[in-house]
């Protein structure tokens, strides 16, 4: 396995057992009302997909570096990009992401994140070659590039927010509890949410909302802190809302749900893991920010987040977030309302492998990505293949 499981794994065995941590939750209430209709098989190790906005193409990124596209319900063969003489792969490294412009129709932007050859976190910036299934792979621009002191917690997600504004999701450098203190350290980028403008500045301008800007040894870029390995989160549009997927540590895995306006919180990390504290003494915890949801690790191991479903073909999951565990591969959904979950449902679909990343098409029905090579459409039970 490439990412982060075994290392997961081997903390929480490692780290002091919690029962309640520890113990199966109560059952969720099930339904048997989706399934999964498989889209394409043999990729390697994908880890993310998307589309750009009105584009009927779905875009797979493989973590040796490989961006593959899928036209028609066909996995096209040659890569719309290959990078893997750029990338170091293995454990939580690799090509993790990809993120095509807001006005990708006619700019030909994206954006990717990788890991390069000394472990350290890329953003570059490419551009759509005349064939719209290959990029121009001359044409990299360095966005940033991040220091990376372990091999683990490289979080790897960029996402363009409905603003415009370019998100990065840093974990927080890696090793076990942080034992740099990123997290709650404004004059790192790591452990946080970072928030840039690429369409203006060289190659960058910092957003005049971003909370640091100004402030004495902060850095300017940074949007929320106190985050442990943010691997994905998502943006409901149509409630403003943005939905953050953060791996634990020994015990709780989190889902942290704020409004996509509300810059500078902080979700606690290291002082907390999901709503607990991660150390014997916390101290004052009533300036952090909750998780709106976490589930303990007699459940999973590593939260994979995830996506609010907003498309039209399976209307009683509209407003459901979706999200599923990388060792327990069950596929659940809550719904909040006002900070607080108000639904909660575990889906029965069968076998889902190793379920690594979600992902939308331009109408925003929903797929699932599995690390053995697997894409999967989520749909309703009766149109199951």
């Amino acid at each position: 396995m490439r990412l982060a499981i075994p290392l997961l794994v081997a903390g929480a065995l490692a780290g002091s057992a919690s029962p309640a941590a520890l113990a199966p939750a109560p059952a969720w209430p099930r339904s048997t009302d989706l399934a999964l209709e498989t889209i394409a098989i043999g990729l390697d190790h994908p880890v993310h997909l998307t589309a750009p906005s009105g584009d009927p193409r779905l875009f797979v990124v493989e973590q040796p570096g490989r961006i593959r596209v899928i036209a028609g319900g066909r996995l096209i063969e040659r890569p719309f990009l290959d990078l893997t003489d750029r990338v170091r792969d293995g454990g939580e490294r690799g090509l993790l992401s990809v993120a095509f412009d807001p006005g990708y129709a006619r700019n030909g932007h994206f954006f990717v994140n990788y890991t390069d050859r000394h472990g350290d976190t890329c953003i570059e910036r490419y551009t759509v070659s005349l064939d719209p299934n290959r990029a121009e792979r001359g044409s990299a621009l360095r966005i940033l590039w991040i220091a990376q002191p372990y091999a683990n917690h490289n979080g790897g997600l960029v996402l363009f927010a409905p603003d415009g504004m370019l998100w990065i999701g840093m974990g927080d450098g890696g090793s076990g509890g942080d034992p740099h203190g990123n997290g709650q350290n404004p004059a790192s980028l790591l452990g946080k949410m970072l928030r840039i403008d690429v369409e203006h500045g060289s190659p960058y301008a910092i957003p005049r909302g971003n909370p640091f800007v100004g402030r004495a040894g902060a850095r300017p870029e940074i949007w929320a802190t106190g985050l442990r390995n943010p691997w994905r989160y998502a943006f409901d549009r149509e409630a403003g809302l943005v939905y953050i997927a953060d791996v634990g540590q020994d015990l709780w895995e989190e889902v942290d749900v704020a409004p996509i306006t509300a810059g500078g919180l902080d979700y606690g990390w290291n002082r907390m893991e999901g709503m607990h504290p991660f150390r014997p003494v916390a101290g004052d915890t009533t300036a952090l920010t909750a998780p709106a949801f976490e589930y303990g690790h007699g459940e999973g191991c590593s939260v994979t987040g995830g996506l609010v479903y907003r498309g039209t073909r399976i209307p009683a999951l509209r407003g459901h977030y979706l999200f599923s565990d990388y060792c327990s591969g069950w596929l659940r959904s809550i719904r909040v309302e006002r900070g607080r979950v108000v639904e909660r449902r575990e889906w029965r679909v069968g076998d889902t492998g190793r379920v690594v990343s979600f992902g939308e098409d331009a109408a925003g029905e929903a797929y699932i990505v599995s690390h053995d090579g697997r894409i999967f459409r989520i749909v309703p039970t009766a149109r199951r293949r």
